[in-house]
């Protein structure tokens, strides 16, 4: 229990965690998210991370098993369904999931009907808690990241003239950027160039030509790590080095396959976890999973790993019991959500009825072809 007890930190109910724990209880709990295909840095993570907390509270040996199911639905909202459907047939009374956007959304839909409840370690639009109150964050919403970054950035003094080059075809993209605008124009922040993209966008020179041309000294990505990359190298060939600035899906760039780590250098990005932090949960977590899979684990897998600790803390104050079904439980895990109050690796949570995690974001910075905090 010593792991379990350092992460909660406070519960609504007055008993101990020793007493709220019931006797030989078997939680089964699904995991969805892509694990093939262009997005598996995220997915892969947030299994990972799910599967070390799943294993150490069962190793904990105090009358708690956590049995963890896994399904890939390769970033895509039809395979998600699928997966969502098998993990279900497999006996799953919760879900930790989907890892991306679009899938949770589609996910979200049908188990809203099914009254299955989810919790998302990464799928941050505000649509995938929207008119579903079965579906919980404990990522940072779009809206928190955008306005985030930009008070980050000007509190900063990073920049004085910022651009941003966005996906508009990506929700998650599109979400960032909105609030990054709002604020950035509360904040009086010089934007002297907006670029977009789409899925299907191969070349960046484009729109890195028109920040350069703009004269940013600091360009906003609001993007995953995969275009990013891309805009990286574009930037590299015409000589152009303002400071990027990004945010959680810039997470996993440090191990994209092919692509070279030193254009990251000194990129910062918005982040809920930091790899290098020296509190003993953290150097715990970062050394298990570099001895199971040999990396360094990106904030994805930290965020799986604080929602299995906060699914069985939440599962204790519902009262659910091993053979309890997914929809007998669903109204009692919501209701037990909104009793919690944790410090897991990516900081103290609670959650509202709108299912939206409050948690301060960090930054950090690649250094040295790793990532470090800010500050350190």
């Amino acid at each position: 229990m010593k792991k379990l007890f350092a992460l909660i930190l406070a519960l609504a109910l007055t008993v101990s965690m020793t007493a709220a724990f019931a006797d030989d209880l078997v939680l089964t709990i699904g995991h969805i998210g892509p694990q093939t295909g262009p997005a598996a840095v995220y997915g892969l993570a947030t299994y990972r991370g799910a599967q070390i907390a799943a294993d150490e509270i069962t190793a904990a040996d105090n009358g708690i098993k956590v049995v963890l199911l896994n399904q890939d639905d390769a970033h895509d909202a039809e395979k998600s369904v699928n997966a969502y459907n098998t993990l279900m047939d497999e006996g799953a009374q919760m879900i930790v999931g989907t890892t991306t956007t679009a899938p949770c959304i589609a996910v979200g839909a049908k188990a809203f009907e099914e009254r299955v409840f989810m919790l998302t370690p990464s799928a941050s639009s505000t649509d995938v808690t929207a008119d579903k109150d079965n579906v919980y964050q404990l990522c940072f919403t779009d809206p928190n990241q955008g306005s985030a970054s930009a008070a980050v950035i000007n509190e900063r003094q990073l920049g004085t003239k910022i651009a941003v080059i966005y996906n508009n075809a990506d929700a998650y993209s599109t979400g960032i950027y909105q609030t990054f605008k709002d604020k950035a124009a509360e904040l009086g922040m010089d934007v002297v160039s907006v670029s977009t993209f789409t899925d299907e966008t191969t070349d960046y020179s484009v729109q890195v030509a028109a920040a350069k041309d703009a004269g940013a000294d600091l360009v906003f990505l609001p993007i995953y790590y995969t275009p990013a990359s891309q805009i990286l190298i574009a930037a590299n060939t015409i000589g152009y080095e303002p400071l990027f600035f990004g945010v959680d899906g810039m997470d996993g760039i440090l191990t994209l396959e092919g692509f070279d780590t030193s254009l990251a250098e000194g990129v910062l990005l918005l982040t809920p976890f930091v790899a290098d932090a020296k509190d003993e949960m953290t150097q715990n977590f970062v050394a298990k999973y570099q001895e199971l899979y040999n990396e360094v684990p990106n904030q994805f897998a930290a965020d799986s790993y604080d929602c299995v600790y906060a699914m069985v803390a939440a599962a204790q104050i519902a009262g659910v019991t091993s053979d309890d079904a997914a929809e007998d439980i669903c109204d009692d895990m919501i209701s037990a959500m909104q009793q919690l109050e944790i410090t897991g690796l990516t900081g103290a949570m609670t959650w509202g009825a709108n299912g939206e995690v409050d948690k301060v974001p960090t930054a950090m910075v690649i250094k040295d072809g790793a990532y470090v905090g800010l500050d350190n």
